[in-house]
């Protein structure tokens, strides 16, 4: 994608973001994932509304931090351009995110460019749905995200609102519906976030690193098994009929 120029207090990399009030993220199927129940790091494509790709992201863990973990892994993930120049960089501690563990509750860092702070998100203590705050890197509340109260999905998408301090939705995190047998045997997700025009576009990148916690917390599978619905233990690939198992590769 073309770069605009001459725009002012714009992170070099993030001038694109400036232009656009939606992104379309999407994880790579890993089939050695799905047949061997084995974490690898996580890879996304992260294209605009036309599908154009825009940006690539990677997980940088090591081996036994993902299989060891599972999704509450800590992790940083690099967030790269076309050009390969790494643009924005997302750091998670390992914490809890228990409701029963108010303090010491997620928080991800946002750097763009790495380096340089533009903002966190942080949960918030929540019993019934999943609370968050947007922060800018002064630690000003400037969002705030609300979840569902359940985020288990049958043939639908699951959506996070994103809030005004006052109240009011200015956008929303979606974590869409790819299909029976790509939401059943592999944790390659589909998201959508949207989000007001003329935001502040390190809040713009604030917010893309709100998605990649929220696939993390509640969608990301350990073992093969969702963390995000009750009990709903899944087979392995290898148990596929052939061409259900052509099918999926396909989507890759």
């Amino acid at each position: 994608m073309p770069i605009p120029t001459g725009i002012p207090v714009c992170p070099r990399g993030l001038e694109y973001l400036t232009m656009i009030d939606q992104l379309l993220v999407h994880q790579k199927v890993e089939l050695l994932e799905a047949f061997l129940s084995f974490e690898t790091k996580n890879k996304y494509t992260i294209k605009n509304s036309l599908g154009q790709k825009i940006y690539t992201a990677k997980e940088d863990t090591d081996c036994c931090t993902r299989n060891c973990c599972g999704s509450a892994r800590p992790f940083d993930i690099k967030i790269k351009d076309n050009a390969g120049n790494e643009v924005i960089h997302l750091n998670r501690d390992l914490r809890c995110d228990s409701c029963c563990c108010p303090c010491c509750l997620q928080l991800l860092e946002v750097s763009a460019p790495p380096g340089q702070l533009v903002g966190r998100v942080v949960q918030e203590w929540s019993i019934l749905t999943p609370q968050f705050r947007i922060e800018n890197a002064s630690g000003e509340t400037v969002l705030r995200i609300e979840g569902p109260f359940c985020t288990f999905s049958i043939c639908g998408d699951v959506e996070f609102e994103v809030l005004s301090t006052n109240g009011v939705k200015v956008g929303k995190i979606s974590k869409q519906w790819s299909g029976l047998l790509r939401e059943a045997f592999t944790d390659a997700d589909h998201f959508g976030i949207t989000f007001p025009m003329d935001l502040d576009v390190k809040m713009k990148a604030t917010l893309l690193g709100a998605l990649f916690l929220i696939d993390y917390m509640f969608f990301e599978k350990t073992g093969n098994k969702e963390s995000d619905r009750p009990d709903f233990k899944l087979v392995k690939i290898a148990s596929v009929p052939p061409p259900l198992f052509l099918k999926l590769k396909e989507q890759n």
